[in-house]
């Protein structure tokens, strides 16, 4: 005892110090306990029985492994009354916020921090045209938008409160207490089309990168940043026929008011993408599908696949399930599987018994931006002063005051330069500089398809029950904005193409730059008939590719748009089918490597150059296959000099908003220039010690390559891995960039290591002007056996819950990653077999 009394003065503080840290620990244990009550509470109860009011019968509702739900019901207000409890089961808060974004009352949630993003889509008014659309809708389609919207509230009315929902709705609750949802509607479905399309929009940032563009220099200059497609290397989609318009001629601008067409590029990137394209290289952004003919497959039957590219968002934006009549008649003809959209019913890419169909975007040439006269609340229509179109939009904002919104349209469509609070700034100047009188300013409206009332909810539920060409291309036809390109095959063994889409026939102009407003020349005078649009049925190829190329070449059928993406994917695609039947037959297994090829289409071009010249990585490219997988060492090199060639070659003429970001137009560029070694943009405009020729650029881009890399990756270029560079983040699409770390740890998932780059086939998009970060993605990647429908493989970005934590959360992205799919049944024999779960609803 003796020998302890030393420190018998510190027993006191330490007996304190241990009842401290019992508090703490139990506290800890106590809020561990809450947070996993919290977590857990809202997590969809996937088997026995529930009660689902309205029903008609019962409905079961099978789940594999993974959570995909395969729902069997004997009436299609069932069925549809069904999917709707189920999404909101696993996606609710992505609903919610995504009927916020598209109505532009995310103010609603977030506060002020979110009134620009309202003020902008208020304008564009997508929310108003979706209600606009009700009055469009078959009987069919309005049964069952209105028994998903039921089944929506059936979920919302028995979870009440925060926990039962989501973790989401619990962080809310810290800064918006008050908030509880609403019903869900019919138009909240509609809306999301709206944002699809806008996404999935044309050539409208290539229209006002060019306005960009010649604010600083000539227009035979911009037009050489925009290269001809090159029809002679890179086959379009539809290979037959000779074209009635010509070639394209790229003109020049009517127009220019630099700090109008600047507010534009402002405003624009303020609006939503809940596609997750928004800080991307939206031109860069593609999709790829191909289908091959039963002739050249070892099954007899046609094997058709698809992988859109788009924001890499979790949850995935899309959402996979089946919804099938256990017998199929007129009242119940739906039987579909594949992927959807959280608040939207029906399926979106899939296959139905008979039919499989997938999208790649077509990109026709859609919008128009306007630069309009305006004076006062006036604006100029061919010399007389007309009235602008006004109304006011009142914003709610939590914690704050409602703000009044006063939306101008002329007849071209919104004004979308006057959005934000400064966006009349500089306006009067440029009118100044266009030798206007002081009174006259310049906005600009914005024409675009999607602000007219369509009928593409219609053509889903035709898509979803189709079981031929003839029916499939009657679905097509109202399949209206985004304008896509679709692909077909069916049981019988029959392949196709059609490009359908509400594109416009102009008066005049090209539809390439700005458009004077005032002087009426530029008008639209209709859209091009379905019948005229281009399509394909059993070509002698006995294959068909898109990856948002050319769709056909000059000469075959009317004018879409010259902005197509370059062709250096859907080459890739074509070039790989072809070898794969001149060496035997077309295999399922070989469609979806195909699917992972990682090839870089410009690098056998570029990679001669560069090894000329002397680089720390260069001779990484003596055995390089040109492949960009993640351990390669070649592609992190090679990736880092093309970044920083484009800056070095381009950064010292073009504006800050319309610099390189290395999607494959600039291959085309290059491709001309390093042909040409004396060219004009070879000269850096900022030194004063001579002008510089190609290989002075390079020999700069490959030692300012050799630094970057070095300080990222280390000096060794044996240690050098693609993957440690080209990362993806799982990002949440609310929380996710909340800037708070635990809130981002509790929703976001990542790193991943990731294959491929932009403009390969394996199409991991990355920005040249930000950084080698993954900023958009295959979303989904599925392979169609027509032979056998359970034969067919999909997988998903990450998973098919919302909810953080759940277990499917994010169990399909490692197989994402390594290229690797899951089962896809659709016969209820093969859904049972596969099933871990099985909820019956009842009446």
């Amino acid at each position: 005892m003796v020998k302890f009394a030393p420190y018998a003065r510190f027993a006191w503080p330490f007996r304190w110090l241990f009842r401290i840290l019992t508090v703490l620990v139990v506290l800890a244990v106590v809020l561990a306990g809450a947070g996993a009550w919290i977590v857990r509470s809202s997590f969809p109860q996937t088997d026995g029985e529930l009660r689902l009011p309205g029903l008609t019968g019962p409905v079961t509702v099978y789940r594999d492994a993974y959570g995909v739900p395969q729902i069997f019901a004997d009436s299609s207000e069932d069925l549809f009354r069904a999917q709707g409890y189920t999404h909101a089961q696993d996606r609710f808060w992505e609903m919610d916020f995504r009927r916020k974004t598209t109505a532009g009352r995310l103010s609603e949630l977030f506060g002020s921090s979110t009134l620009d993003i309202d003020k902008v889509v208020r304008t564009l008014g997508w929310r108003r045209v979706a209600e606009q659309e009700l009055t469009l809708l078959t009987p069919e389609a309005r049964r069952a938008l209105d028994a998903y919207a039921a089944g929506v509230n059936a979920w919302l009315t028995e979870h009440d409160g925060f926990a039962a929902r989501s973790l989401e709705f619990a962080v809310l609750k810290l800064t918006n207490g008050d908030y509880t949802p609403e019903p869900w509607t019919p138009a909240d479905s509609l809306a999301w089309l709206k944002a699809m399309a806008w996404d999935l929009r044309s050539n409208m940032d290539d229209e006002l990168e060019r306005a960009l563009d010649a604010t600083v220099l000539p227009v035979d200059r911009v037009n050489e940043l925009f290269p001809a497609y090159p029809f002679d290397r890179h086959q379009p989609i539809v290979t037959a026929g000779a074209v009635k318009d010509g070639e394209f001629d790229p003109g020049a601008p009517a127009v220019t008011s630099s700090s109008a067409l600047r507010r534009v590029s402002q405003v624009l990137r303020k609006v939503p993408s809940l596609l997750g394209t928004e800080g991307t290289d939206r031109k860069g952004i593609g999709s790829n599908s191909w289908v091959v003919g039963g002739r050249f497959t070892d099954t007899g039957k046609p094997l058709l696949a698809n992988d859109p590219h788009l924001g890499p968002r979790i949850p995935s934006i899309w959402y996979q399930a089946g919804l099938h009549c256990r017998a199929r008649t007129a009242a119940c003809p739906y039987d579909v599987s594949g992927y959807t959209f959280a608040g939207l019913p029906g399926v979106v890419i899939g296959h139905t018994n008979r039919v499989a169909w997938g999208f790649t975007n077509l990109g026709p040439d859609v919008t128009d931006l306007y630069v309009e006269r305006v004076k006062g609340d006036t604006y100029e229509v061919k010399g007389a002063w007309t009235p602008l179109e006004t109304r006011t939009e009142q914003i709610k904002v939590a914690g704050g005051p409602a703000v009044a919104l006063t939306v101008r349209s002329t007849k071209h469509g919104p004004i979308i330069s006057e959005v934000l609070e400064s966006a009349g700034d500089g306006i009067p100047g440029a009118a100044r500089n266009l030798g206007e009188a002081p009174e006259v300013e310049h906005a600009v409206a914005l024409r675009w398809t999607a602000l007219d009332p369509g009928q593409t909810a219609n053509s889903v539920f035709l898509l979803n029950k189709a079981e031929n060409w003839e029916q499939f291309r009657a679905a097509a036809a109202l399949f209206e904005a985004p304008s896509q390109n679709l692909i077909y095959a069916d049981v019988d063994g029959n392949i196709g193409y059609q490009a359908p889409g509400k594109i416009p026939v102009r008066s005049g102009g090209n539809g390439q730059w700005p458009s004077a407003g005032w002087t009426g020349e530029q008008e639209w005078t209709g859209f091009i008939p379905f019948a005229e649009l281009p399509y394909a049925y059993n070509p002698p190829e006995g294959f068909i590719a898109t990856a948002n190329n050319a769709a056909v070449a000059p000469g075959n059928g009317p004018f879409l748009t010259s902005d197509w993406s370059y062709g250096y994917r859907s080459q890739r695609i074509v070039t790989r089918i072809k070898d794969t039947l001149a060496a035997g037959q077309m295999t399922a297994q070989r469609m979806g490597e195909i699917q992972m090829d990682s090839a870089n289409g410009f690098a056998p071009l570029l990679v001669p150059h560069l090894t000329r010249l002397t680089g720390h990585g260069t001779g990484l490219f003596a055995n390089w296959d040109f492949r960009q997988d993640r351990d390669s060492a070649a592609a992190a090199y090679f990736n880092v000099v093309w970044k920083n060639l484009l800056a070095r070659t381009f950064d010292d003429e073009l504006p800050a908003d319309a610099r390189p970001t290395g999607n494959d137009r600039w291959f085309e560029i290059m491709r001309t220039l390093l042909a040409a070694e004396d060219s004009a943009w070879w000269d850096d405009v900022r030194t004063k010690n001579g002008v510089e020729t190609r290989d002075d650029i390079l020999t700069a881009a490959l030692a300012d390559a050799d630094a970057e890399i070095g300080d990222l990756l280390g000096a060794d270029p044996a240690g050098w891995r693609w993957g440690d560079l080209h990362t993806l983040e799982l990002t949440n699409e609310t929380f996710g960039t909340s800037g708070i770390g635990p809130i981002e740890w509790l929703f976001n998932r990542g790193p991943i290591r990731a294959s491929g780059s932009k403009d390969a086939v394996n199409a991991t998009g990355w920005n040249t002007t930000e950084g080698y970060q993954v900023d958009w993605v295959p979303s989904m990647r599925m392979v169609v056996d027509l032979a056998d429908l359970d034969r067919s493989r999909w997988v998903n970005l990450t998973g098919a819950s919302g909810h953080a934590f759940h277990g499917n959360y994010d169990d399909q992205a490692e197989l994402w990653a390594d290229g690797q799919t899951t089962p896809w049944p659709s016969t209820e024999q093969a859904v049972k077999s596969q099933a871990t779960d099985t909820l019956t609803f009842r009446p």
